[in-house]
């Protein structure tokens, strides 16, 4: 018995781990961006890696002691090459949420979307001060 070698496989192959690969990396197939989270004296600071977006694709919402970061964007690439004309159709869609701690002041979060990194501000409330005060007995 005779067995032919294809020796393009393994070059095949490889094209295909390429491919999924950079699918996987560019945020197609993993439904989670990585996300920073700073604690400061006065504030907490999100960081969301989200490159390939707009402000306006955003949705932030607090709701109680929620908050919730999400995208739900339909994309359409075109690309031409020679006489063939090929269209993908895609959607980049995520939601995170976060418990918020009863010391940010949800009232004054803050959001700006610069170069890929949404970023959130998340102030602290004020520390109420305890003072003490000494009573005279008459």
């Amino acid at each position: 018995m005779l067995v032919k070698l294809n020796h393009q496989a393994p070059n095949q192959l490889n094209n295909w781990f390429k491919l999924l690969d950079e699918d996987f990396f560019d945020g197609r197939f993993n439904g989670f961006p990585p996300v920073n989270i700073v604690e400061n004296k006065t504030d907490y600071a999100i960081e969301v890696a989200a490159p390939g977006l707009e402000k306006n694709d955003f949705k932030v919402q607090v709701e109680k002691n929620l908050l919730t970061i999400s995208v739900d964007k339909k994309e359409t690439v075109e690309n031409k090459e020679g006489r063939q004309v090929r269209k993908e159709f895609g959607q980049r869609a995520f939601k995170r949420s976060f418990t918020l701690d009863e010391k940010i002041n949800a009232e004054t979060i803050a959001a700006k979307y610069e170069n890929g990194i949404l970023r959130l501000n998340l102030p602290k409330k004020e520390e109420v001060k305890e003072s003490s005060k000494d009573i005279t007995v008459l």
